[in-house]
């Protein structure tokens, strides 16, 4: 399975978003997975690569040129691909991807799994998205879902679609026991 990770191109200010990006890397790796992230060398994203390289695994990188160009990418990737915009990024990480997991990070990283979530309630894909909820980084976020849905904007059946977890065991079972959303229009 390739799992398209989303985290901060920063560390945070805590250790241990370092250390949970570690680990989930370093799992993923130990039970056969391969990585699809952003390409960066540096934050969290560079974690989840180095240690997924670390273990032995394959960790694809996407990034557009002008990242690349400004000497961000990670240079000892299994496979860098360079596009020509974010948006190619993007489609190309959510073409990749088998699921999808949002580590801490920014607005970067927000906007990412945001978008893939969005296409999933749409019908684009059928792939779970998820949150590594590392301490209950993604805590509020997960609580405006539910208002979303308490005020009529999202179906009931969508709602755990945008799925927290707190370890990459809890993933890989959440992974294995899929269902998407029913069609929104049908």
């Amino acid at each position: 399975m390739r799992i398209t990770v989303y985290a901060g191109s920063a560390l945070g200010n805590r250790p241990v978003y370092r250390e949970a990006a570690a680990v989930f890397a370093k799992e993923m790796v130990a039970a056969g997975h391969e990585i699809v992230y952003g390409g960066g060398a540096a934050g969290l994203m560079g974690v989840v690569a180095d240690s997924a390289l670390a273990a032995g695994g394959r960790v694809t990188g996407v990034m557009p040129t002008h990242l690349v160009d400004a000497e961000v990418a990670h240079r000892g990737l299994t496979e860098l691909h360079v596009v020509d915009t974010m948006h190619q990024r993007k489609q190309l990480m959510a073409d990749l991807a088998d699921a999808f997991i949002a580590l801490p990070g920014g607005v970067g990283t927000a906007e990412e799994i945001l978008e893939v979530w969005a296409w999933l309630v749409l019908g684009t894909h059928k792939k779970p998205v998820t949150l590594l909820n590392v301490e209950g980084y993604w805590d509020r976020l997960l609580r405006m879902t539910c208002r979303m849905s308490l005020s009529g904007f999202l179906r009931e059946e969508e709602l755990g679609t945008l799925a927290p977890v707190a370890d990459a065991a809890e993933f890989l079972r959440l992974v294995r026991g899929w269902e998407p959303p029913p069609p929104r229009w049908g």
